[in-house]
């Protein structure tokens, strides 16, 4: 617990749910991310699983992104292009997994938590799940989340939040712009709406399902070629003067 952790559970015949939490805002540290990787990949292969449910635990914070403490420890490349590496193979992961995969936002989303919150094929959300991409505010950019962000919500929108990375956008902005399909008041609401259409995915044809989200990623092909480049970019910039000084500050 002290460390965190990701737990998968089954609520239901066919219907997976996936919790990650960390004590520290749900960011998540290298060793989590590779778990929860291999959680999400372990449940599309499952046959008796149709429909998963991706959320965080606790009340606030869905996630923070990447481990600070594990970022500022970086000194050397092969370190840096592994750490950006663990969001790059989660996203990868949800987009594989033939799957439709529910995501449940119940607060803010910083950095890899906007890049989680868009790997999903369904993202529901409360008023209180403001969104922010901070990279720049360390000299890098959201490089790693960039392409799974620019596919939800485009490239304009993207733009904005990468630029104006000191500034948190609405849980009603991220839903005017296509990331969330709806917000709720609270997450008694939320929890409600989630299991409302996760019940609706289980009543229909899961060979459909899977075809639709081939359709949905289709031209995303690339990326596991695309997100390691951008990873490599990331650890590169991450052991610059720059960023060294202001991950200091």
């Amino acid at each position: 617990m002290q460390d965190g952790y990701i737990k998968r559970e089954t609520l239901k015949k066919g219907l997976a749910q996936i919790t990650f939490f960390h004590p520290k805002h749900n960011s998540l540290p290298s060793n989590l991310l590779q778990e929860l990787e291999q959680t999400i990949i372990a449940a599309g292969e499952d046959p008796e699983v149709q429909v998963i449910i991706l959320k965080s635990g606790g009340e606030r914070t869905f996630c923070a992104g990447a481990s600070f403490d594990e970022l500022i420890s970086i000194n050397d490349f092969p370190t840096g292009k592994k750490f950006f590496m663990g969001f790059a193979n989660v996203i990868n992961a949800c987009r594989k997994c033939p799957k439709l995969i529910i995501g449940r936002v119940q607060g803010k989303a910083v950095g890899g938590g906007v890049g989680l919150a868009s790997a999903v094929d369904y993202c529901l959300a409360t008023k209180f799940s403001a969104i922010k991409l901070s990279e720049l505010n360390v000299g890098i950019g959201p490089f790693v989340v960039g392409p799974a962000v620019e596919r939800k919500i485009g490239i304009s929108a993207m733009s904005q939040i990468t630029i104006d990375a000191n500034t948190f956008q609405s849980a009603e902005w991220a839903k005017m712009k296509g990331l969330y399909a709806d917000v709720f008041e609270s997450a008694e609401a939320l929890d409600e709406g989630v299991m409302k259409m996760a019940d609706y995915l289980l009543s229909t044809n899961p060979e459909a399902q899977s075809m639709l989200k081939k359709v949905f990623w289709e031209n995303c092909s690339h990326w596991d070629e695309l997100l390691e480049t951008r990873a490599e970019a990331s650890g590169r910039l991450v052991l610059s003067d720059y960023t060294k000084e202001a991950l200091k500050a």
